[in-house]
């Protein structure tokens, strides 16, 4: 396999990867009780709104600032963002990741740096871009399920262990073979 056939392998792996990702907010999102989206937690602790605008609205700051020709999704209020918005625009800023993954590890190398943030140093785009937004999204979903439960609002089986299975996840979000199979 040559090098640019190995890069156009990873670039579809990192996309569907992160479409996983994006399967497992989506789950959460479908089963979490209203009433937990914005119940509020002891201390200076986010409620579950603020924690996924926060999610969507970092997505959207990755692409301003490592691919601005694939247009920046609109920002959400934390404060008035329902359950719904949340939903359509992770989607979207989801959709955005997905386009900035492809070509920053499989596409002509128009991207060449990942800029998490203004203040940190941009790193090369690579698998480090990728594993990077997937640390910092699967934080933020452990925080809401652990907030949920701790509110009163346990995530029922589906969604709590549902994010758990890759390949019904991969499945479900058109990848025939699961992970590890490319096509």
């Amino acid at each position: 396999m040559d090098s640019m056939e190995s890069r156009t392998q990873l670039g579809r792996a990192a996309v569907r990867m992160f479409a996983a990702n994006e399967r497992m907010n989506q789950l959460l999102l479908d089963h979490l009780d209203p009433a937990a989206w914005k119940g509020r937690p002891p201390g200076k602790t986010r409620t579950i709104a603020a924690i996924f605008t926060h999610m969507h609205n970092v997505r959207a700051k990755w692409v301003r600032l490592t691919a601005p020709h694939l247009g920046v999704p609109a920002l959400l209020n934390r404060a008035h963002c329902a359950p719904e918005q949340a939903r359509a625009g992770l989607a979207e800023s989801a959709a955005r990741c997905e386009e900035m993954l492809a070509e920053a590890l499989g596409g002509d190398g128009r991207i060449e740096k990942f800029h998490r943030d203004g203040w940190a140093a941009p790193w090369p785009a690579g698998v480090e871009m990728l594993c990077y937004m997937l640390a910092h999204e699967a934080h933020h979903r452990g925080q809401v399920v652990m907030l949920a439960h701790q509110l009163g609002f346990p995530l029922p089986y589906e969604a709590s262990d549902g994010i758990w299975n890759w390949e019904k996840l991969w499945r479900e979000c058109g990848a025939a073979g699961g992970p590890g199979y490319d096509g």
